[in-house]
């Protein structure tokens, strides 16, 4: 296999989720090279992420980990062997990985959850309420670097257009859908745009007032994107040099709840949708 320089996420995953077998089996590296017939090098390399894993190895190491979740073992398969190379791959070298791990982990998403409390959802901005966000940035973007930005976020939005969407749910605190990151038309723009795509079968938008007594579940903002088994679910939080990926099982069991706190806690989607009007009206 060719040695990677930088790795994706994904296939960080992947690598983390076979160290993950093989530590639950209680194997050493040491061990589990034994059993493939290879050098220890090697699979150390294949846990780093820093070289691929052929479907056929994979199959065997989780049958010497004693793996028989087989719904689990093929999501890994498909993962070990996809060679897609998406949209994103236009802005390798120029934006940060971060960015692209985004684009290739929603574009594998089966579903996506969203809280958010400063800023609407990436997913539903607008271009003038993207371009304003990445204008107030510290320290501030070069001219090119700020274009850049911009049009892959509305690239992103493929993940909710396509012709066989994710299925996407945002709940968006009231206080995110008040910040005026512009003027006042870019934001009855971006309002207007969010009631659009609330239409839609495979979008919900709800939204938590800020009235709500004794709320304090939705104080930071995470996207939840489902993987095609949840072991294989991952949390995206936005982390000051970057988002950050969380995937241990139990980390995620802990947003799954907390999501669902918030989405019980917030209005439903037709009143929701009533409020957001309210708002529209008001500007």
């Amino acid at each position: 296999m060719t040695t990677r320089r930088e790795p994706t996420a994904r296939q960080m995953r992947l690598a983390v989720e076979l160290r993950r077998l093989r530590e639950a089996a209680g194997l050493s590296a040491r061990q589990a090279a034994a059993l493939l017939g290879v050098s220890n090098v090697q699979i150390s390399q294949i846990e780093s992420g820093v070289t691929g894993v052929s479907e056929e190895r994979l199959r065997r190491l989780a049958s010497h980990y004693d793996c028989t979740d087989g719904e689990f073992i093929d999501a890994l398969a498909v993962m070990a062997t996809d060679r897609t190379r998406g949209w994103w791959e236009a802005y390798r070298g120029l934006l940060p990985a971060s960015f692209l791990d985004l684009s290739e982990l929603e574009h594998h998403a089966r579903t996506q959850a969203n809280v958010a409390v400063l800023f609407v959802p990436g997913l539903l901005q607008t271009e003038e309420y993207a371009r304003a966000v990445f204008s107030n940035r510290i320290p501030e973007l070069g001219a090119d670097e700020l274009e850049l930005r911009v049009q892959h976020r509305l690239a992103r939005r493929v993940a909710i257009e396509r012709e066989s969407p994710i299925g996407f749910e945002a709940v968006i605190h009231e206080a995110a859908l008040r910040i005026r990151v512009s003027d006042r038309g870019a934001s009855r723009a971006q309002l207007t745009r969010i009631l659009e795509l609330s239409e839609a079968d495979h979008i919900s938008v709800r939204v938590i007032p800020l009235d709500l007594d004794g709320f304090s579940r939705g104080g930071s903002s995470m996207s939840y994107l489902g993987g095609p088994v949840t072991g294989l679910d991952t949390v995206v939080r936005d982390a000051p040099h970057g988002a950050a990926l969380v995937d241990s099982e139990a980390q995620l069991a802990e947003y799954r709840t907390r999501f669902r706190k918030v989405e019980a806690a917030s209005l439903e989607p037709e009143r929701s949708r009533d409020f957001i009007h309210t708002l529209v009206k008001e500007l």
